[in-house]
């Protein structure tokens, strides 16, 4: 090791530490998300203001002017009339501290990252990923309200299109921010087939597809219908007339409750059977013991997801269970991030650019 990269070591071990912080942060927001619309609590705060809105109402006259608010929009009207101070404020406290929790991410994120930046540890690829993540970390809040807004008017939820999209962007970011992290560090070179590599991104895509189709069930509540396994309304594949009847055809994919829990389902298998495949071909391969152990770390997670789905799904989304499903899917997206960054061709991010190592086979 020379003189100036023993030098960026411990600068660069900071950053590894900042890096693994904000992700844990993340996978907790997403879960604290998670709890906030399992609650029915996302829609107990009408306005957005990212900055006065830090501190909770403090007096009896700003909770009154609160729940006000809340009494006025459709939700309160149709699904929680004569609702009392106090259960409005069971609701309020989830979505307050899901909200401060994303300013504390930001925080987290932007002031190391400043001062990473003023010490000029990051070179130039790597500022280029932060900055392209703190623009994406920028845009998810706008999406949350965005989302938010959906149901003051007109609905008594939230649009299931939006939340899905304020789900998978905040993975996306978790993705991300994990991908980077892993791209800090060497690791032993290993030989592997370009079918594996391909086939890693594939699991990784599909993934994510997954993970879409698991907020458009949270979004229309369609884990609270068809708890039945493995038939679904009465059969392994429900009619055409059923799962079509909606015009545009289309629209059944993202508004039907039947389709989008029969999609939901479907992926999961596909997801299921992919991994496995993919997992027995890094051993028919010999692509290494870091590359097979990692296919089938996937595949126990995969496993696992699928049977707190199904119990899930059995006993009507308690909300214990559903939130360890939601956390296991986190762990299946870490994984197989883990699985496609290593199978990818690298070059390892350094302190500088005169650093960057460059690495043609997956570690």
């Amino acid at each position: 090791m020379t003189g100036n990269s023993a030098q960026q070591a411990p600068q660069l071990g900071a950053v590894r530490w900042w890096l693994m912080s904000v992700a844990a942060l993340i996978a907790i927001m997403v879960l604290v998300g998670g709890a906030t619309r399992l609650t029915e609590s996302g829609l107990s705060i009408v306005e957005w203001k990212p900055v006065t809105g830090t501190l909770p109402p403090l007096n009896d006259a700003q909770w009154a002017q609160a729940f006000e608010g809340y009494k006025a929009i459709p939700q309160y009207r149709e699904l929680n009339a004569g609702m009392n101070l106090s259960e409005f404020k069971t609701i309020f406290w989830w979505e307050w501290s899901h909200r401060l929790l994303g300013r504390v991410i930001g925080a987290v994120y932007l002031l190391p990252f400043l001062f990473f930046l003023w010490r000029g540890v990051l070179g130039g690829e790597l500022k280029r990923r932060l900055w392209l993540i703190f623009g994406l970390g920028a845009l998810q809040g706008a999406v949350g309200w965005w989302m938010v807004a959906s149901g003051l008017s007109q609905r008594v939820e939230v649009s299931q299109y939006r939340l899905a999209t304020h789900l998978v962007l905040a993975l996306l970011i978790f993705a991300a921010v994990v991908w980077t992290l892993r791209r800090l560090s060497e690791r032993p070179r290993s030989v592997a087939p370009s079918r594996l590599k391909i086939t890693a991104m594939v699991l990784l895509a599909l993934t994510f597809v997954q993970l879409y189709f698991g907020a458009l069930v949270a979004g229309l509540r369609a884990g609270r219908v068809y708890n039945t396994w493995p038939d679904i309304d009465g059969s392994l594949i429900p009619s055409a007339a059923r799962l079509w009847f909606e015009e545009p055809w289309w629209r059944n994919l993202f508004d039907n409750t039947l389709t989008v829990q029969f999609e939901h389902r479907m992926t999961a298998y596909a997801l299921l059977a992919l991994a496995v495949l993919h997992a027995v071909d890094t051993v028919r391969s010999r692509a290494g013991a870091a590359v097979v152990a990692g296919a089938w770390w996937l595949v126990a997670a995969i496993v696992l997801q699928a049977t707190l789905g199904i119990l899930t799904l059995l006993r009507q989304v308690p909300i214990d269970l559903a939130l360890t499903h939601q956390a296991v899917a986190i762990a299946v997206l870490t994984l197989a991030v883990f699985q496609a960054e290593r199978l990818a061709a690298r070059r390892v991010v350094r302190g500088s650019d005169k650093l960057a190592l460059q690495v043609g086979q997956p570690g």
